[in-house]
This record gives structure tokens, C-alpha cells and sequence, in this order.
């Protein structure tokens, strides 16, 4: 597995500017999304995404860029992730429930 390629732009989920930019497969590929539409995130965004949900849950209710702005799991980070500089990258932890879970 290679290291991801990044860019600087704005991240389409927390939508601060000026910050490395990955892609992010809004259906995971593992569950068909290679050819699927895909979201650039800023670092910090696409690891708290993965540390919270599992490839089956993004796969099958939150394979959108609004989907996920709404949901309550991640409303909390967004609204403080949006206060921070867009140099600053974070930790993400496993949620409860996705430790729970095995994966």
C-alpha cells in the first residue's frame, strides 16, 4: 500500500481552505466504489470518517458529502474542526461502537 497522494485545496466536509486535500471514495472500494464518485477531504476529515463508521455504513447511508454533514456522529468534529487552522492535523480514535464491532 502506497503512500496517498495529497494537494492543497478546500476539504468538501469541514470545507476549510488552503489544506492537503486526499481522495476520499464515497462508496469504499472494497464494497464497489472504485468507478464511484469521490470527495476531496482535508487529512483530518478522511481519518475521523474511517475512525468512526465502518466501510458497510459509508457504503450503504452515507455515501455523499451531504449525507455525512448531516449525520450526528461526525456534527460534533465538524463544528470544531472548522474553528482549526487548516495546518492542524489531528488524531482519530476508533469510536466506541466501531471497537465493539472488530474493525
Amino acid at each position: 500500500m502506497g503512500k496517498k497522494q495529497t494537494e492543497a485545496g478546500t476539504c468538501e466536509l469541514c470545507l476549510r481552505e488552503d489544506t492537503d486535500i486526499t481522495v476520499h471514495h464515497l462508496t469504499p472500494k472494497e464494497m464497489g466504489g472504485t468507478f464511484l464518485p469521490t470527495a476531496k477531504l482535508c487529512i483530518p476529515c478522511h481519518k475521523q470518517i474511517h475512525a468512526l463508521y465502518t466501510n458497510a455504513e459509508l457504503a450503504v447511508r452515507l455515501n455523499s458529502i451531504g449525507l455525512l454533514q448531516q449525520d450526528d456522529k461526525i456534527g460534533k468534529y465538524l463544528k470544531w474542526i472548522r474553528k482549526q487552522p487548516s495546518t492542524k492535523l489531528t488524531k482519530a480514535k476508533k469510536s466506541n461502537d466501531r471497537k465493539s464491532k472488530g474493525r
